[in-house]
This record gives structure tokens, C-alpha cells and sequence, in this order.
């Protein structure tokens, strides 16, 4: 049986959930469509969040992306609508969503999204090493 398009998340539970850490995500092929001239918009989506009691499921993220293929919405309203979406089957202690949509007539929008639960304190960031995402290299 084929699989098709959902706009249900699935999780599982989070299997460290006594530590803060991080999981990044990078969705190449997201497409909607623009609500005004019905053409097609792509974008690449980055997510990065740290889970609390619940992380989420792979496959039902990729079909959950690819309900949105066919609908029409300006990027702000996409963006913020995914995050919602993954806050509330999450309920994470922090999650940001950073939409970057391709050229369209000449300008790229770039759309960053985050949410931080109430009374979560993050700990200090330790860098390790630099990394430059647009070029996936150590700096």
C-alpha cells in the first residue's frame, strides 16, 4: 500500500530525558504553494530542537511535510503553522524551525520560528568546533 500524505505526528519517547541535548534536522524538499499565483514554492527546512519527554517520528515528519505540498499559504504563515504543529505533539523544551525559501522573483525569504518552554533554563553552550551549514565544512 502506497503511502500517503499526513498531517498526523507520531513520537516516541524521549530515551534521555534526564539531559539537554540537541537534534538537527534538514528537510531539502519542502514545497506549498504561493497563495497568490498558485506556483509552486520550495524551501529548505532546518529543525533544531531539544526534546523533553517526547521526540518525533521520522517517517510521520516526512508525510506530515508533504501535506503541505498542495496548499496554498505565505511563508510566515507555513512556517509559524509547522512549528505550532510540532510544539504541541512535542512539547518541547525548546524547538526553532528556520524555513529557507529559493528565489521568487528575485528575493529569498528566509522565515525563524522558536518556541522556549516556560521555566526552562538552557545549559551553557560548549563549541567544540565551528561548523559553516551553508557549506556542511569544519571553519
Amino acid at each position: 500500500m502506497p503511502t500517503k500524505p499526513n498531517k498526523q505526528l507520531e513520537t516516541f519517547t524521549n530515551p534521555c530525558i534526564k539531559r539537554d541535548y540537541q537534534i538537527h534536522m534538514e528537510i531539502p524538499e519542502f514545497t506549498c504553494v504561493c497563495p497568490k499565483t498558485g506556483q509552486p514554492d520550495f524551501a529548505r527546512l532546518i529543525l533544531d530542537y531539544i526534546p523533553d519527554k517526547k521526540c518525533v517520528e521520522l517517517k510521520s515528519l516526512k508525510l506530515y511535510v508533504w501535506s503541505f505540498r498542495n496548499e496554498a499559504a505565505f511563508h510566515e504563515a507555513i512556517t509559524n503553522q509547522i512549528l505550532e504543529d510540532l510544539v504541541a505533539a512535542l512539547k518541547p523544551r525548546y524547538i526553532r524551525l528556520t524555513a529557507h525559501f529559493f528565489v521568487r522573483g528575485g528575493i529569498f525569504t528566509n522565515v525563524i520560528a522558536d518556541y522556549r518552554k516556560s521555566r526552562w533554563n538552557p545549559q551553557p553552550t560548549i563549541a567544540l568546533h565551528q561548523f559553516d551549514e551553508q557549506s556542511n565544512t569544519r571553519l
